[in-house]
């Protein structure tokens, strides 16, 4: 890509999808870094650039829902030209990486990347999350958890000091915070470096009433579906699950490790 920059929006709510994105210092640095060195055109399509082989996708993480980070990532890699955004099975999310599009293109008529959901039909590396209680935690804890957590997912402050746990305290820990869900992603990271094993691990499986419900909206253009490939009945269960929502669809891919899914389960539309 010719095209090489970096955003830094700032957006008051992790958790609201609606604010002042337009308006923000951020934004305005995007507008006038583009006006200075332009972007290069995009003649293709997403649909053509798959059928080439030359396809971009932007991973946002099946499990990150943080929707003012995921709003600029998408914002910036529209920008960038890459022809599909990957993002959770989350309603809220998905406005987001439709915001961040729609900012692009107010700033420049860029065509539109594909939106793409990923969901699973079974326990997935992608699809969990790290999870602990920060009381349980050693006041003394050198915190190595917080230090290699690249998505800043860890934040830990002390609860109370050292003196007050000397003084007859019974538990010894007396941290506040711990893993702020909606920007862990399960890159696993924090499992091993932990000196007392208080970190577990948290998996889930997306509902299919819920994506059959997301597969329907317009700014829905295509469905990963992670599958193990152990077993067909899973899988099975789970495309049953979303239906005809999939005619809506303009891709949809899977993503397995071992046995293939029998192609009279898949559909791409054209």
């Amino acid at each position: 890509m010719a095209l090489s920059f970096s955003i830094n929006a700032i957006i008051s709510s992790q958790h609201q999808v609606e604010g002042n994105f337009r308006n923000t210092k951020g934004l305005q640095n995007v507008k006038n870094l583009v006006n200075a060195i332009g972007v290069p055109s995009i003649a293709s399509s997403p649909h053509e650039s798959l059928r080439k082989g030359n396809w971009v996708k932007l991973i946002c993480g099946a499990s990150f829902e943080d929707v003012a980070d995921i709003r600029n990532l998408s914002l910036v890699y529209t920008l960038a030209g890459v022809d599909c955004i990957d993002c959770a099975a989350d309603a809220s999310v998905v406005t987001a990486v439709s915001q961040g599009i729609e900012a692009a293109r107010e700033i420049l008529p860029i065509r539109r990347p594909w939106t793409m959901i990923s969901v699973n039909d079974d326990e997935d590396l992608h699809f969990r999350k790290a999870e602990f209680d920060p009381e349980d935690c050693p006041l003394d804890c050198t915190r190595p958890c917080e230090i290699v957590c690249p998505a800043d997912a860890i934040l830990l402050e002390g609860k109370r000091s050292k003196a007050e746990v000397s003084h007859g305290t019974s538990n010894p820990g007396g941290f506040k915070g711990g893993v702020i869900t909606e920007r862990c992603y399960g890159c696993g990271r924090c499992f091993p470096v932990c000196p007392y094993d208080k970190i577990r691990v948290v998996t889930y499986v997306r509902d299919a009433a819920a994506t059959a419900e997301l597969l329907k909206r317009d700014d829905v253009d295509a469905v990963e579906i992670h599958t193990s490939g152990r077993q067909t009945t899973l899988f099975k269960e789970l495309w049953d699950g979303l239906k005809d929502s999939v005619k809506h669809l303009r891709l949809v891919a899977v993503s397995m490790i071992h046995a293939l899914i029998p192609e009279s389960f898949l559909k791409i539309s054209s």
